[in-house]
């Protein structure tokens, strides 16, 4: 045995990034948010962005940055109309700040935002590895591939899975445990569509399923709680469970 481990090369896959992209994750976060802490720390969040490229064996990382940060102002316009959409849908939000603040759904929806345009800048790896670090911390779970249009709202988020070729139209909704799945897992498909496409205003409730790369939920459709859907629904459609609920009186 000690022969065979010998002759295995170690490869040093550098596990403290993990630790790094999340301290990263929340500092970018914060220089987006708040022009105090930007003006304080910005230069510091951008120096470990440099070391994390670094580490990670990208160049070009000054142009990457360059890149990334012309994009702040539009990822901040989007973030402001997801979070207009959390205060006017949820009748629990009493104010913007406290869905800036205290809203999971919509941290993991943040972070989403940066990584997707890491992705569309072709960086490998850290887009998921910041991805990862909300799914930690949310327990919601989107894989920075997604298309997500304008103001998105996800309540409660424990349990979210929203898949790489996911298409999400504007003003949706969706609530925890909602899976946008595909129905087959094969790494043949890499290349292909394999997750569900959204269209504007609909809402999915709690715990439903929706698998299928063809599948199509059509505009201003409500897909209720614990549905599994494997086929498109057209528009201003309402998809529910038929369930009957007994009840018993112990005596």
């Amino acid at each position: 045995m000690k022969e065979v481990a010998q002759k295995v090369q170690v490869k040093n896959y550098s596990m403290c990034l993990r630790d790094a992209v999340e301290i990263f994750t929340k500092e970018l976060i914060n220089c987006l948010f708040d022009e105090n802490y930007q003006q304080e720390k910005g230069v510091h969040t951008k120096n470990k962005f440099f070391k994390i490229l670094e580490r990670l064996t990208i160049k070009n990382e000054e142009c990457y940055w360059t890149n990334f940060e012309n994009s702040f102002l539009e990822i901040r316009r989007k973030l402001d109309l997801d979070a207009l959409a959390a205060l006017k849908s949820d009748p629990a939000a009493k104010s913007l700040r406290e869905v800036y603040l205290a809203y999971p759904g919509f941290y993991a929806i943040a972070v989403y935002r940066l990584s997707n345009q890491l992705l569309k800048q072709e960086i490998p790896v850290l887009p998921r590895m910041m991805s990862e670090f909300a799914h930690s911390t949310t327990g919601t779970d989107i894989h920075p591939g997604a298309e997500i249009g304008d103001s998105f709202f996800i309540d409660h988020a424990t349990g979210i899975v929203i898949g790489e070729t996911t298409i999400i139209r504007d003003n949706v909704t969706i609530f925890q445990g909602v899976t946008l799945g595909g129905i087959q897992v094969k790494k043949s498909m890499a290349s292909t569509k394999r997750h569900p496409t959204i269209e504007s205003n609909v809402i999915i409730y709690a715990n439903a399923t929706i698998l299928g790369g063809d599948v199509v939920i059509g505009e201003n459709s409500v897909i209720g709680a614990n549905v599994c859907i494997t086929a498109s629904i057209s528009e201003n459609s309402v998809v529910t469970v038929h369930s009957e609920n007994k009840i018993f009186q112990r005596s």
